[in-house]
Order: C-alpha cells, then structure tokens, then sequence
C-alpha cells in the first residue's frame, strides 16, 4: 500500500530543501508522533492540527498516527508543516485524495479553528519550487512574495476547509503564474537638499560609484546623516536577480516586502545599541542581521563609536568576504551580505572639537580615548574618511536651485559602473589583490607618488590597494584609462583617519 505523502519545504539558512510528509495509521492505543528531527514548534503541531480537523468537521482517524518528516536527518523547525501534516492525514484516512496534491508543495501554521496563518521563507520555497516544476498551496498573506518569482504557480487558501474543496473538486483552488511586478520610480531625498559640504559630496559621488565604504567626519548638524540618507538615489536599481535575493532575506526574516519597494536598494540603519547578534545574525535558530538585510544595499552606523567595540568588530569578515556564516552545534547556515558601509562620527565625545567658537572641552585623552574605539583593522576596511566641517551662514541660505541634483550624478555614477562591468565584470571596491594588478593601471608619477605616502602614513598593504581601488573609480567617473598623479592625490586626501594616526 503507498503511503500518503505531501510536499513542503524546510528552511535552512538561505536554502530550502524538499521535505516529504508522509503519513502512516496503525492499530493500537491512540498516539500520534511525529519523527524526522522536528524542533519543538513542529511537535506542537500534533495539538494544532488535532484541533483544527475536529473543528472543521472532519474526523480525526483512532489509532497510531505517524508523520515522518523526510529526510530525517534534516532538522524542521517552524510551523510550516501544519497544513502539510493535516492534509496527509485526511489523505491516509481517505478523507480526501491524493491525486490533486501531486507535484504540489503546501505551506501555513493553522489555527485551531482551521484557518491557514502565514509562514517565514515562502519566498525562499517559491524559487525552489519554481526551479523543480511544482506547484503550491500558500496562506493569503505569502501569496504576494510567492508570486515575485518568475515561473512559480501559487494558489492561496485561507482555511482548512479550502483545501479539502479543491480535493473533492467540488470548489477548486485558482493557481497564478508568478511575475516581477514592474519597477516604481523610487522617491529619494535628493542631494541638492544639502547645502555645501562638496568634498563630502564627491567623496559620496565616489562611493557610490565604485561601492566603496565610507566614513563622514564632522560636529553634530553639518549633514552627515542627510548625505548618508542621499546615497540610495545615487545607485542604480537592482537587477531581479538581486531584487529576490534581498525579498528572500526579508521573507526568511519575517519582514514583508512592499511591492512598491520592488527592485529598491534596502537601507539599514540600526541604532548604536544593536548587539554583535542582531548586526551579523544569529540565534538558535539562525536568522539573518541587519548587514544581510543590507544586502546589495546600504548600511549606516550613526554615532559609529558609540557601538560597542566588539559589535564593530564582527563587521570585518562580512566586509571582505560579502558573506556570514552562523555556526551552531548542531547547524551552519551561511547569508550573503554584500552591503555598502556608510558610518558617521564625532570628532570628540562633546562632537564640538576644532570648532571656531571653541565649545569643545575634551582633553586630548580623551579625544584618543573616544577614537581608540574604533581599531585599526576596522580603519583600515573603510576606503573613505571624509570630514564635514560646518557650514557657513551665508551658504545655507543660498536656493536649492544652485546646487546639483541626485539624478545628475546618479547619471555619472551609472556610467562609471558600467565601465568597470564592461572592464573587469565586477565593481571595484571587489577586486582582490591580483585584479587590482591588472586592473588599476597607473602611471610612473603615479605609482611614486603611492609609493611615498604609504611610507609616510605606514600605510598597511590592504590600505595601499584600497587606495589604488578608490583611484580607479576616479578615473572612471573622469572616463580615464589609466591612472595618473591626480586621482591618486584625491584618493589619498580623503583618508583623514591615516594622516591623523599617523600625526
């Protein structure tokens, strides 16, 4: 006799293996088990399911009911496999029919009553349905992201007592072919609305044009959070690809995603009381942090001393890697983290330090005790420092009107990273150290000039190849084919942090 088996999917990191409900009823005392490494909320759905057959009208079969979760050495966790369970009962006590269910995968946590409550990482399971050809049955809630993806088939059901319909084809359920929505022209604050600070608007002109991470300097008010805020409308939309990578990270995190947000750069700004866990990821069961839901995107640490050391610390695997790997004692689950870093800072604790009006009544310990916060190695992943001094009177009256608006150098910063796909396949804050080689070509005057001030600022070898890095997004917003002298004086000038270090 074949036994009863539905289709689901587990949730494991970023992937989504297949798991197969398969259900067995026997003789004997009443029992009901569920095998196959269930974590505690999948056993509990023993109680779940129970309730919501009987107060759906439907019988519960006597006996021994066994539900094994295969493959069995793969652990479950979620609640999830509650409408799979019930329906593979009905099936094994022939309540219902198998046939209709064939090639189906089906996904909710029910409530007592029988409805069909939504489920984390329905995104995830939509791709890899799509990919192996089946269909699925999903809550209402789930319909949306499930139907983001490009060759899904979805039907919703809200209750129970749908599924059962489809089965009997007394009401049957309406299966839509999953599309990309169509991209919304996104509303950013625009960069004009900053007034002055132009080496701070380069530096983020630069930033945006080869990804590079980036540190703003300056006394409270100058505009450090406002430029930060500007990046986004300076970057290209995602491509779908990367626009499901980051709705699949928002689905496993239980975030939904706005079909207006569709294709949109995320920005992540957490404040400086976030722990190591929630920055990077992590828990019992590992969930992604906010540099993962920064993916393909921007993440800013305001007040970046004021974190704790040790949260800053983590930040410097995911930096170069573009990757977190959470590894617990019985599980590894790895989430992308390709993100674009933007920090500010206060000069001093009292922020006021160099200030005409002479305010600032920080002593120099503990200036250096406030930067001492942020360690060398972490200094040395950032590729711009930059200060934002204050603003004159006089210029922040001057008109909007005068000054370049976002989609001006959003039109520069497009082409530059087109040059560099077109010259190397990749961004070049992602080079490694050979492709810098062959890649950041400079002149001899250049190269001297490198040379010189890695040897007057001790400069660390990532940090020298940071710089040629930074120097040949320059010279491809200039359409320039080889380095010359004065893209790697400009690079050099916005590393504030070495020449202070250094002094």
């Amino acid at each position: 006799m074949a036994i009863p088996t539905v289709l689901s999917r587990a949730q494991h990191g970023m992937e989504a293996p297949l798991v197969r409900v398969e259900v067995h009823l026997g003789s004997g005392l009443p029992r009901f088990a569920i095998v196959g490494l269930p974590e505690a909320v999948v056993k509990e759905s023993r109680d779940r399911v129970h309730a919501a057959i009987l107060n759906c009208g439907l019988a519960m079969p006597d006996g021994r009911i066994t539900v094994n979760l295969s493959p069995a050495d793969l652990r479950k966790e979620g609640v999830r496999f509650d409408l799979p369970i019930a329906l593979g009962i009905l099936i094994a006590s022939q309540q219902v029919v198998q046939q209709p269910f064939e090639s189906c995968e089906l996904y909710g946590e029910l409530s007592l009553g029988g409805e069909i409550r939504p489920v984390r990482g329905a995104l995830l399971a939509a791709t890899a349905a799509a990919r192996a050809g089946h269909r699925m049955i999903v809550p209402p809630t789930n319909a949306a992201e499930t139907l983001l993806v490009s060759g899904s088939h979805v039907a919703v059901a809200k209750h129970l007592l749908d599924v059962v319909a489809h089965a009997s084809a007394s009401t049957l359920l309406s299966f839509a072919h999953g599309t990309a929505p169509p991209v919304v022209a996104a509303q950013h604050p625009d960069l004009s609305d900053v007034r002055g600070q132009m080496q701070a608007k380069r530096a983020l002109e630069i930033a945006a044009a080869g990804e590079h991470s980036l540190v703003l300097i300056g006394p409270p008010g100058t505009g450090k959070s406002m430029l930060a805020q500007r990046l986004p409308g300076l970057l290209p939309p995602m491509s779908e690809t990367d626009a499901l990578e980051v709705a699949a990270i928002r689905s496993v995190a239980g975030l939904t995603l706005k079909p207006t947000q569709w294709r949109m750069r995320p920005f992540r700004s957490p404040h400086h009381t976030t722990s190591a866990v929630a920055l990077v990821g992590g828990g019992s069961n590992p969930r992604p942090g906010e540099v993962s839901l920064a993916h393909h995107g921007v993440l800013f640490l305001d007040e970046l001393p004021e974190f704790a050391r040790g949260v800053l610390e983590v930040l410097r695997e995911p930096l170069e890697s573009g990757c977190v790997t959470i590894s617990r004692a019985a599980r590894q689950a790895e989430f992308p983290a390709t993100f674009q870093l933007i920090t500010a800072m206060n000069p001093c604790p009292c922020g006021y330090l160099g200030d005409e009006q002479g305010r600032c009544r920080c002593t120099v310990e503990q200036v250096q005790r406030y930067r001492s916060r942020l360690s060398g190695p972490l200094i040395d992943r950032l590729d711009l420092h930059v200060e934002v001094p204050r603003v004159p009177t006089e210029v922040l009256t001057v008109g909007a009107g005068t000054a370049e608006k976002s989609a001006v150098v959003a039109a520069r910063v497009l082409r530059a990273r087109e040059r560099q796909i077109a010259r190397q396949g990749t961004l070049n804050s992602r080079l490694d150290n050979k492709a810098v080689e062959r890649f950041c070509a400079a002149t001899r005057e250049a190269v001297v000039l490198l040379n010189r001030a890695a040897e007057t600022l001790g400069l660390s070898a990532r940090a020298f190849h940071r710089v040629l890095k930074v120097a040949r997004t320059i010279a491809d917003l200039a359409q320039a084919a080889t380095i010359d002298v004065r893209q790697v004086g400009e690079a050099l000038s916005l590393r504030v942090l070495d020449r202070k270090m250094s002094g």
